[in-house]
Order: structure tokens, then C-alpha cells, then sequence
């Protein structure tokens, strides 16, 4: 299949070249894409965090493990969904991995379908966070639209507080809050006090 870099892709790293293969053309069966890589390191060399996807993962490589390059994805800020690929006896190498961030783990020799549901559970994960990675941007870039004056009544009508104690906290007239309250809340594109207050959230978390 021709791969193309704007489609989710189900990256696969794995030494083993058959379970590669194999996989591929199980992912490639339902209309999916996928790349192989025989290694942690030639993965990382084209790695592109922009592109959408899930990474499918050996725990045991030469060189560097699957562990360690989970590590190293973290470290860049790369937030793939991995699911671990495992034998038996690196069970809880693979439970170590889930606690560093890892989607799931899925032991070999693996059943077709459940691999499927999983790469499908990944794959939404991934479209979701970049979705939300997406209004959050939108948000900031709103947020930093506001002049210094509204960023203060923001703060004070997310407080609770009316625009008759702000405007004696600000020295301005409850006429003139209520002007820069109707901007700040069509700058950020909010419609009531619970949106405001839940943007407010949103930006200290994020």
C-alpha cells in the first residue's frame, strides 16, 4: 500500500523481520497504513511528531530496548500510543512500560483480532489528543489576545466576584466591566460564565 504521511500510520518496531511482515500485512488487510523499522534507532531517525499514528513495540532489541526508546519518546514530548509487544517472560518489563505511558501490552504469539482493536483503540486516542492539543492552541492564542485590563476582570469574574465589586476593586464603573466582560468572552469565544470559568481551567492546566 502507498504510504501517505497525512493518514494515521501504525508504526512498527520490531528486530524480528517475519512479525514485521506479518504485521503489516494484517494492518494493511483493513485498509490501515503501516511502517516497519528493524530497530529503536532507525525509528527515531525519522520519527516525525506531526505525523498522526500509533507505534507498535518490541520490548527486547539489540541496542536500544523498546523500554529505553519509550523513554526517549517521552523525553522529546512524543505522545504516540504505544502498545508493547511482548513475550511471556517480559511480562513485567511490559507493566514497568505501562506505568512510563504505554497504551497497552499485548503478549506474542498475539491474536489478530485483538491486536486490531487495540491498534483501532490507539489510533481514536491519538486523533483525540491532537484534537484537543488543537483547541487548546486555539485557546492560548485567544487568551493572549486579551489586553492586561481584561485578563484582571477575567481573574475577578471567574472569582465569583460582580461587576459592581470589580468595578470598586478596579476604580471603573460596573458599566465599563461589563463592556470588557462582553469582549473577553467573545475573544475567547465563550457564551457563559460556566464556558469562561471552564476556559480559565483549562488554561492553568494547560
Amino acid at each position: 500500500m502507498t504510504k501517505d504521511a497525512t493518514r494515521s500510520t501504525v508504526f512498527v518496531v520490531d528486530d524480528d523481520q517475519d512479525l514485521r511482515d506479518s504485521i503489516q500485512w494484517l494492518v494493511e488487510s483493513v485498509n490501515l497504513y503501516a511502517e516497519t523499522f528493524s530497530g529503536a534507532g532507525e525509528f527515531l531517525a525519522a520519527c516525525d511528531p506531526q505525523r498522526e499514528g500509533c507505534l507498535l513495540l518490541d520490548v527486547r532489541m539489540p541496542g536500544m530496548s523498546g523500554m529505553e526508546l519509550l523513554e526517549q519518546l517521552n523525553a522529546c514530548g512524543i505522545r504516540l500510543p504505544v502498545i508493547i509487544l511482548t513475550g511471556h517472560g517480559d511480562v513485567p518489563m511490559a507493566v514497568r512500560a505501562l506505568k512510563h505511558g504505554a497504551f497497552d501490552f499485548i503478549q506474542k504469539p498475539f491474536n489478530s483480532q485483538e491486536l486490531l482493536d487495540q491498534i483501532s483503540a490507539a489510533l481514536k486516542l491519538d486523533a483525540e489528543r491532537r484534537r484537543q492539543r488543537c483547541k487548546m492552541d486555539v485557546l492560548h492564542a485567544h487568551y493572549q489576545a486579551l489586553t492586561h485590563r481584561e485578563r484582571e476582570i477575567m481573574e475577578l469574574v471567574v472569582a465569583g466576584d460582580s461587576s459592581k465589586i470589580i468595578g470598586k476593586k478596579l476604580g471603573i464603573s460596573p458599566k465599563t466591566v461589563d463592556i470588557h466582560r462582553a469582549n473577553i468572552m467573545k475573544k475567547l469565544n465563550v457564551h457563559t460564565i460556566a464556558d469562561l470559568v471552564q476556559s480559565r481551567l483549562a488554561l492553568k492546566e494547560g
